[in-house]
């Protein structure tokens, strides 16, 4: 048994106190008695965290998910956990069927193993090949395909039934089926990379669709006369918004819009980052495409925006000291909400008894001091 003594503790229900926090695999008791417990023993400006959820992260470290290894995912999971992530989708991008089903085998095989290192891999995110060429971001031209049901389940029983989201364009032909197939399956459908018209969202939420991928980036802008996918993401209160608060790109007045739309249950915060998280400024590579990296940017050769290097630490940072957001409702952006997404709500998410032993310590600096999955430290500041 470990144990936070007289820590300060974001408890589900009571907000953040000084408590007494026991623990092995799972929290044992909160404000009871640690003696014979491991204490661990924190700095005065620590603050014990639900452990953060990225439900949209393609690499770190200089792996890739779609490196299709068992090696590349737990070089991801060890330098995720650095930034207090204790549950990750291995996010996909949109590329050859046998690179996405070489992708898929690694999860299972990585998942059926079981590693106590680093991050959990929470199944996968698959992020196209479902979409419309016009908003394709950074993701290659060629591979792009109709959405099909059949593919998918391919897809997914590779993974060994890990997909628990999958971005799709919904006005392409096929998306409403493909919808309905998701939504059977207890599958996130997420609106993205795509053209939709808001008539075109109203179709696919009314199939089943709840979530948009990193909102304001590669989807159809708000015009007053077609607010698109944009405008529906901040109409529609049904709708869970991702977001990338890197602040580069979205804008920090966008995000507050953002904040002020949605519910505060209805706002996730990603970091969508690849590979080069981690590493030095320089030349990386994201399905097949050179990347570079350059103050905190990732881009193509032709400029366009190639995911992130954003930690999930910074995020929740960004939103509390940029965009005026209060710190509690910025750490449920990072943890409950997208617990509740992925239906782990009863077993992540929040600090209560019973639940899994993740956290993320934090200083008043958003540095991370510590982060612990299952009971176990994955992370310790040098």
């Amino acid at each position: 048994m470990k144990a936070f003594e007289n820590a300060l503790v974001y408890v589900e229900g009571e907000g953040l106190k000084k408590t007494n926090l026991a623990f092995g695999d799972k929290i044992s008791s909160i404000g009871g008695d640690i003696a014979g417990a491991e204490v661990i023993s924190l700095p005065d400006d620590a603050v014990v965290l639900p452990g953060f959820i990225d439900e949209h992260i393609h690499g770190a470290g200089g792996a890739d998910a779609m490196d299709g290894t068992v090696s590349a995912l737990k070089t991801i999971a060890t330098t995720v956990a650095a930034e207090g992530t204790t549950t990750f989708l291995a996010t996909t991008m949109t590329q050859s069927p046998k690179n996405i089903l070489g992708a898929m085998r690694a999860v299972k095989e990585y998942r059926a193993a079981g590693f106590a290192e680093g991050a959990r891999v929470g199944g996968v995110h698959l992020e196209g090949p479902f979409i419309a060429a016009a908003h394709k971001g950074a993701q290659p031209l060629e591979y792009i395909a109709k959405p099909s049901a059949e593919v998918f389940d391919e897809y997914n029983a590779a993974s060994g039934g890990a997909i628990r989201i999958v971005t799709l364009a919904p006005e392409e032909e096929g998306a409403e089926a493909l919808i309905k197939h998701l939504v059977s399956l207890n599958i996130v459908a997420s609106i993205g990379h795509t053209s939709a018209k808001c008539s075109d969202i109203r179709c696919a939420m009314a199939a089943g669709a709840r979530n948009v991928t990193h909102t304001y980036n590669a989807q159809s802008p708000l015009h007053h006369r077609e607010i698109g996918t944009v405008g529906s993401a901040l109409l529609y209160d049904d709708l869970h918004a991702e977001l990338i608060a890197d602040t580069i790109h979205v804008s920090v007045p966008a995000i507050q819009l953002l904040v002020k739309c949605k519910p505060l249950d209805r706002l996730i915060l990603i970091t969508d980052a690849m590979r080069a998280k981690g590493l030095k400024d320089g030349i990386s590579e994201l399905g097949g495409q050179t990347v570079i990296v350059k103050n905190g940017e990732a881009r193509l050769e032709d400029g366009t925006l190639a995911g992130s290097v954003l930690r999930m630490n910074r995020a929740v940072g960004n939103m509390v000291q940029k965009a005026g957001v209060p710190l509690l409702q910025a750490v449920d952006y990072a943890t409950i909400n997208p617990a509740r997404t992925l239906g782990i709500e009863k077993e992540a998410g929040s600090i209560k008894v019973g639940k899994n032993a993740d956290f993320a310590v934090l200083n008043g600096n958003f540095d991370v001091l510590l982060t612990v999955r299952d009971g176990n430290v994955v992370y310790r500041a040098n």
